[in-house]
Parts: structure tokens; sequence; C-alpha cells
């Protein structure tokens, strides 16, 4: 069956489709094709895979939010994350002469990445007293690709990888795009934020192939302990496992003093992410990497597949890795002007609970955010969604890191000092009221 449409002639052949199968009941199937719509209903075509079956639908936090953009009316955002636009000053000039080298015009793949950005990488962990072999690290455009590349390494479809909670929201979508199964062990609250190490090594399984750390822990700002990470790697080697663990918010620490990196991990198979969206606030030039560590033997068969997968889609581009020297040297007066912001943020909100008894701050080690315990008067969504239609302040519920129960709100630290001042200030005034 050819279908034509319009005077371009153009062309869509339906006898593919009835030939699998796929037309049941009426023979006519709503086609749309730019401005032609032909009325074919009883549709019942298998497009899409089971993996991309999220519930899409706006969910009521989102709604909110749209209408409110839309109304035009003041918002005070205490959930920004993008450094770009938040009034930190960049050296425009010398990055974007770094971005104009003209060896960027020649096109030599290599599946690791160049050699000179790697060594960018190496020296970043040089800094932090850690020797990293440039023939260790593979580059990719985000910690989401890195954690692609690593599940793929890992995975068979259907295994398993343990992931902390509370934390990021975006680990389910990677899982799922991959594959991959995540069963969450918890972390638990008790004057800062431990790791529950029984809890974790019951919920490790026959399919479980990885542990997943993030350090320091988004939004909890808790790093991992020395004692915990020598316990971890006691049941990887046990149980052939992995880790892999995201230090983007390493640098962040706010008594600065960085907590170790686990890229030299020398007992366990460990893959180390991080990349320049957080520690230069250039999420825009889709540089980051895996570091690979471990027991020799493991890392070197690590290093000769995950150099496979690389070099299947080699996705880095020449003038960011030419540039990467310059982009690292950046990070320096970027973390100065954050941990100032962080710092003078942090100390505004403790003066404003200092005065209250409603709500309580839970402590942080490092990173970009703070975790307020507010009353259980109604849930987290529902406190949200009024603060935003009645205060104009934009926080997020605890249950979009997968806190346990009800009553948790989590700020940005890194937002402009002026709106967290006055969006600190309307939130507590709703909940007090």
């Amino acid at each position: 069956m050819l279908i034509r449409l319009g005077a371009r002639g153009l062309q869509f052949n339906l006898l593919p489709v009835i030939a699998e199968g796929a037309l049941e009941g009426s023979s006519i199937l709503p086609v749309l094709f730019s401005n032609y719509k032909l009325p074919i209903t009883n549709y019942k075509l298998r497009v899409f895979s089971s993996r991309t079956d999220w519930p899409l639908a706006p969910n009521r936090f989102s709604t909110a939010l749209e209408k409110h953009r839309a109304s035009g009316r003041e918002l005070l955002d205490l959930t920004a994350s993008n450094p770009t636009n938040l009034g930190l000053r960049y050296d425009a000039e010398a990055i974007l002469a770094a971005l104009a080298n003209p060896n960027a015009l020649e096109y030599r793949p290599d599946a690791r990445g160049m050699r000179v950005a790697r060594d960018a990488v190496s020296a970043y962990y040089g800094e932090h007293g850690a020797h990293i072999d440039p023939e260790r690290l593979v580059l990719t455009t985000s910690t989401s690709e890195g954690y692609s590349f690593v599940f793929r390494l890992l995975c068979d479809p259907g295994d398993e990888v343990l992931v902390p909670a509370p934390s990021y929201p975006l680990f389910e979508f990677l899982a799922d795009i991959q594959d991959v199964r995540l069963r969450p062990y918890p972390l638990f609250y008790d004057h800062g934020w431990h790791l529950d190490v029984h809890a974790l090594t019951t919920a490790a399984g026959e399919r479980t192939r990885a542990i997943m750390l993030v350090h320091p822990n988004n939004p909890t700002g808790s790093y991992v302990k020395p004692a915990d990470a020598e316990q971890l790697n006691a049941i990887c080697a046990q149980r052939g496992l992995a880790l892999v663990v995201d230090e983007v918010f390493l640098d962040f620490a706010h008594d600065g003093h960085a907590g170790a990196t686990l890229s030299q991990n020398a007992s366990a198979l460990t893959f180390t992410l991080s990349g320049l969206s957080k520690i230069a606030g250039l999420p825009q030039m889709k540089f980051a990497w895996i570091a690979v560590g471990g027991p020799e033997d493991l890392a070197h068969q690590a290093m000769a597949r995950l150099e496979v997968v690389a070099d299947t889609y080699l996705s880095m581009n020449a003038p960011i890795q030419l540039a990467a020297p310059v982009l690292f040297a950046q990070r320096h007066d970027f973390h100065r002007q954050l941990m100032g912001r962080i710092r003078a943020n942090l100390a505004e909100l403790d003066r404003q609970l200092a005065a209250q008894q409603a709500c309580v701050r839970l402590q942080i080690e490092a990173g970009w955010y703070a975790v307020l315990r507010v009353p259980v008067t109604r849930s987290d969504e529902d406190l949200v969604i009024e603060l935003l239609q009645q205060k104009s302040v934009l926080v997020h519920p605890g249950h979009f890191y997968d806190f346990p129960a009800e009553g948790y709100l989590v700020l940005s630290l890194i937002a402009r000092e002026e709106e967290f001042r006055e969006g600190i200030k309307r939130l507590l005034q709703k909940i007090e009221n």
C-alpha cells in the first residue's frame, strides 16, 4: 500500500507494516506528516523499547512550575545548578583563544582521548596527591556517558548495580537505557551521614556487578569514610564486584580539606568518574573522564575492553581536548569564587535558622547543596508547590533524591546571594506560619 501525500509526492509505504501484522481491525491509521494528516485508526505498531517506557506525563510539581514561569511572576530559584548563569566570572579571552587551536583542523582519533588532554587530567590528580597514569584514563563527553561505558563493560541485561539512597535522581534513567537494574542501599543520618554497610551487603545479590559511590554524595554532601572504603574493598574482593565512584564534587569541601580521591584504590577494580562540568564550572564544554584502578590484571583487562567501547563512539572532539590544559587552569579561580558563595550562603542559612525552631539543617561536608529537615505537616511535594505559588520560592522536595520519608527539602548553595537570602526568609516564614 503506497500513500502519496500532496503536491511534493511524499510517499509512505504501509506494506512492510501490514506484513509484520502491525495493523489490526480498521485499515485506516493516524499517520502525520508535517501538515498532512491521514485519518488512520487502531494503529498497533510496536515502535518503542520497553526500556524507554518512562512515565512522561507532567507531575504536579512540574506543572505548577511551568505555570508560574509562564505567568512572568518573580521566581527565587533555590535549585540553581548551572554555574554559567549565576554571575560568576570566567576568563573568556583565554578560553576562546584555547578553542581556536589550528591543530583542531586535523583529525587524529584516539579511543582513550588525546594525550595532551589525558595529561591535563593526570596533572589534576597530581594536585590531589594522587598519581594517575594517563594510560589508565578514558575521556568521555560527560560523566553520564562515562556511566554508560562502565555499565556496558560490567553488566549484561538484567544485572544489578547497588546505588546509594538518597542520591542523584539521574541514575535510574542511565541504568534503564543500559538495561541495568538498580538496587538501593541506604545512607543514614546520625550527627552526620553514614553508609550502612550491613544493608549494602544484604542488598547485594547473585546478579550484582558493581557498587556505586558518590564521593562526596549529592545532595547529602558526605564523603566516603576510609573505614567504609576498606569494608567495601573487602566486599568487592569477596564477591567479584567493581566500585564505580562519582567524584564530581570532590574539590568542594566546606572546610577547605577535600576528601582523598578513590582513583588510586588498588584493592578492588575501581572506575572513578569526574569532569570539568563541576570542577571548573564548564558544563557546556562536555569534557569528562573515567580513571581505571585496582589490581593490575583486572585494571589492564578493563582498560583493553573499555578502549573498544570508547573506540566505537569516538565522541570527544578535538578543539575541547586541545584546550584542556587551559580549561583545567580555569578551575582555580572558579573554585575560589564558588566556595566564597557557598560559604556566604551557608552562613546566611544558619543565621536565619538560628532565629527559629521549626527547621534544622543537616550536617554537610562538601558539595553545592544543603538539606533541611522540616515539620511533616503535609507531603514535601505539597509544601514545595505552596512555596512556589504563595512565596515564589523554588526548592526541591526530598523525594526527588530518594529520601526515605517526608520532611526534607534540598536547597542549592550556589544561588546568587541576594536571591538566596530572600528565598530562605520567605521559606522559613511559610513553614513557621
